[in-house]
């Protein structure tokens, strides 16, 4: 006759009360029980047993650009972390000067001719968001002009 080993009573073979393991007379389970892990399926009580996986996520490195002269900012330390006297190193214009920049950065951004065509373009799309307001005023003026000029003479 070979030696027969009987296994430890496991939660799934205990008899249950409104689905959760009777483990003994003294302890019924309670209304106030604040584990989630009684009111889960038997199947999925190892998925919430085990520890939290933590994970950081890296943050997009965003360069800035400041409006004044073209200097690309795209150091280790984010922009945002950067103190409030912080001055372009180039013009010296503060830190609300600086907008966020967009397309890709180059290892030689910040070459003064680099620069100085960036600046011009930044001027030009500058110039174009200024007269707009003024352009849409003087559509305004004309069409008003053409009202009033053609029920006056129909």
């Amino acid at each position: 006759m070979a030696l027969q080993v009987k296994a430890p009573p496991t939660l799934h073979s205990l008899p249950s009360i409104n689905g959760r393991p009777f483990l003994s007379g003294l302890k019924l389970p309670s209304f106030f029980s604040g584990s989630l892990n009684l009111h889960l399926h038997p199947n999925h009580f190892h998925l919430t047993s085990t520890s939290p996986r933590i994970s950081m996520r890296v943050a997009s490195k965003q360069a800035y650009i400041c409006r004044d002269c073209g200097y690309i900012y795209n150091d280790r330390t984010p922009f945002d972390k950067l103190p409030d006297n912080y001055f372009c190193p180039v013009c010296g214009a503060p830190k609300r000067r600086f907008r966020p920049y967009a397309p890709s950065v180059t290892k030689n951004a910040n070459d003064t001719a680099v620069r100085k065509a960036r600046k011009a373009d930044i001027q030009r799309d500058e110039a174009v968001g200024k007269a707009l307001p003024i352009a849409i005023g003087v559509g305004v003026a004309v069409l008003a002009g053409l009202y009033f000029y053609l029920n006056t003479k129909y």
